[in-house]
């Protein structure tokens, strides 16, 4: 039912796998970590088929080692017409000493589509319930404003030639 899951919190064990040369996770799989888990919150509440339209302020603030417990915990902080943005932070706790720390942390804007034509659809409007809340809310304003001013000029960029 959609309107009703604002939160989506993965957990799982990082694995030797997922790590680079210098023995700490990949970017780019933090950063798939937190595609899902903002995908899967941007589905659960508009409760129709969800896109990436774009990731802001992306931050690697610690290394996530082998074996760190991964929490990816994406939260809706804003709605638009069709669009959701939401508050992605990424956190690692090393098991053997109970010690947390923010690994990564970003704000993610999806679009809902409908399902017979691929355009964007409605989504149901969130209204934040505390303080807290009300911050990121406006933290996400920010950055759609932000948002616009790059748009902008990526534009006069794309129009100058070469």
């Amino acid at each position: 039912m959609s309107g009703q899951q604002h939160e989506v919190i993965f957990r799982f064990l990082a694995q030797p796998t997922d790590v680079n040369f210098g023995g700490k996770v990949h970017g780019g799989m933090a950063m798939k970590w937190i595609d899902q888990a903002g995908y899967a919150c941007a589905v659960a509440w508009s409760g129709a088929y969800c896109v990436t339209v774009s990731v802001s302020g992306i931050q690697f603030v610690a290394p996530i080692l082998i074996g760190d417990l991964v929490t990816v915990r994406a939260r809706l902080i804003h709605t638009g017409t069709s669009s959701m943005h939401m508050s992605v932070d990424v956190l690692a706790r090393d098991l053997r000493k109970g010690e947390q720390r923010l690994a990564t942390s970003c704000v993610m804007v999806f679009v809902a589509l409908d399902g017979a034509d691929g355009r964007p659809t409605p989504v149901p409007h969130w209204e934040p319930r505390d303080d807290g809340e009300r911050q990121l809310q406006e933290q996400a304003r920010q950055l759609l404003e932000l948002s616009k001013g790059m748009e902008k000029l990526v534009d006069v960029r794309a129009a100058v030639p070469d």
